[in-house]
């Protein structure tokens, strides 16, 4: 969009008018709106649990229920290896990187056609929208967290206080993983209605790409470094590491990778976030 002032005798006119073609991200613009941003923000944490029977407990139930499930079938049945922990640990430490960022992408697919009404009335950075989607799941993750810190408490795992500080960077990257690909869903399905539903079964799939029930070490040496191209995968080794103080640090190679892949699909979801914009309130 560009946004250009008209003087007049009596008064000043706005003039917006989109850009043709690949557009700046203008950054600068989105600092302009910070507040609104915050604004966007705790309107969707509230929104969220406003007239809710769970209300915030629907944030810990989803990850610890998925995370009984995998205990009986996986590690009971199936006997997947946990790397001499216990297996509910195991899962959920992993779990808890990747609910933030499945729920991330989830919500971002469909925000668009979700703010019909405030697209088509009103201007400000479009966004705006998804970043303060993805940065809403913040509070789930940390109501997650502290279940986490009470199960292994209750098994007599103590993680390397020192070395959480680590957590936050990669909560950062599952955060740009969650932008970057909840703003390519969300730009498609804006224009095509049916995305929606090919994103759940998409993330499904990535979910059984991740080692979130199996450790890294099921997968063949010589395919370590196309699995490492999944971002998540970095993400999930490094929680797994630091909390469980267990085993050696992960591939420097992975987590390179990992930063890599999580850095070409945010900007390039940026660009195209920006370049599809201009239609949106055509299309929704």
């Amino acid at each position: 969009m560009t946004v250009s002032n008209i003087q007049s005798s009596e008064d000043e006119i706005t003039v917006i008018e989109p850009l043709e073609g690949w557009v700046p991200l203008n950054l600068r613009e989105l600092w302009n709106y910070r507040e609104l941003l915050f604004f966007m923000v705790w309107r969707d944490v509230t929104v969220r649990y406003k007239q809710t029977v769970l209300g915030a407990t629907w944030a810990i139930l989803q990850p610890v229920m998925t995370m009984v499930v995998f205990s009986v079938f996986f590690g009971k049945l199936a006997k997947i290896p946990s790397n001499g922990v216990p297996y509910p640990i195991f899962s959920y430490t992993a779990l808890l990187p990747w609910v933030f960022f499945s729920a991330g992408v989830g919500r971002t697919s469909n925000i668009v056609v979700s703010n019909t009404n405030l697209i088509k009335k009103v201007y400000f950075p479009r966004l705006i929208l998804p970043i303060a989607s993805v940065l809403g799941g913040i509070v789930d993750f940390a109501l997650s967290f502290l279940v986490l810190i009470g199960m292994m408490l209750y098994y007599g795992i103590y993680p390397r206080w020192e070395a959480l500080i680590l957590l936050l960077p990669f909560l950062l990257l599952a955060l740009i993983i969650s932008l970057g690909v909840g703003l390519w869903f969300g730009a498609l399905n804006a224009q095509y209605r049916d995305i929606r539903y090919l994103v759940p079964f998409l993330v499904q799939f990535w979910m059984y790409a991740t080692p979130v029930i199996y450790p890294t070490t099921f997968v063949p040496e010589n395919w370590r470094m196309v699995y490492s191209l999944n971002p998540m995968a970095g993400v999930v080794e490094v929680f797994r590491w630091v909390l469980l103080n267990r085993g050696d640090a992960p591939d420097p190679l992975m987590i390179t990778l990992s930063v890599i892949t999580a850095l070409v699909i945010l900007i390039t979801g940026m660009f195209y976030f920006r370049r599809m914009e201009k239609n949106f309130a055509d299309v929704v």
